[in-house]
């Protein structure tokens, strides 16, 4: 089975990721600034930081796929863009990389805008979902052939909309998923969780990015 470390692995996404490679019976390390307090039984937990690329890759080494899920925002603004491109460069060339991005760069429709380019979409959030597009960009301008994938969430994707564990969801590809009786666009943590450990063990989208929701 695949060794999967995540970086901001006690943040809302990141610790749901670990908790179901956990699950699973993944060999799991959670990377993050601060150790977590509550700690998930038989994953390691590492200090480290996203801006710390050469001592990340110390701490990473013999692992599979690194998921990277530290949000463009407060302290980090401006900074995940710069470090990710940094550990593209810097990990071995077998190890996986996985994005964590935001819906703002999802597609409203086929060949339409990106949400973060539609009239409603708030302000204050646009600088996090602009640095998170760049990191997409980036990843899909390289040519050394990493083998890599992006995860875009539902638009009611965050803590203070926490959800439950169906271990469902929907895959629009590029674009937004909304449901379609409600119109709503949501997701919970465990639920995209499980979309990511489903794509780490049965890759679809190599070099790709992808939107999930229910």
């Amino acid at each position: 089975m695949p060794r999967i470390a995540v970086i901001g692995g006690t943040g809302y996404a990141g610790s749901h990721i670990v908790q179901e490679a956990a699950r699973r019976g993944h060999t799991a390390v959670s990377v993050a600034r601060t150790v977590a307090a509550d700690r998930v039984d038989h994953v390691t937990y590492v200090e480290g930081s996203l801006l710390d690329v050469p001592g990340l890759i110390a701490e990473l080494e013999g692992v599979d796929v690194v998921v990277v899920s530290v949000p463009g925002r407060g302290d980090m603004l401006g900074k995940v863009r710069p470090a990710v491109a940094e550990l593209v460069r810097e990990l071995p060339a077998d190890v996986r990389l996985g994005v964590v991005g935001g819906a703002g760069g999802s597609l409203v429709a086929p060949d339409g805008p990106r949400l973060v380019d539609t009239p409603g979409f708030v302000e204050e959030y646009k600088p996090e979902s602009l640095e998170a597009i760049g990191v997409l960009e980036d990843l899909q301008a390289d040519d050394t052939g990493r083998d890599w994938f992006y995860i875009h969430p539902a638009g009611g994707f965050g803590a203070w909309n926490p959800g439950e564990r169906t271990g469902s969801y929907r895959d629009g590809g590029d674009v937004l998923v909304v449901d379609e009786k409600s119109g709503e666009s949501f997701i919970s943590g465990a639920d995209f969780a499980v979309a990511i450990l489903d794509e780490i063990e049965n890759p679809k989208h190599v070099r790709e990015r992808f939107a999930v929701g229910y």
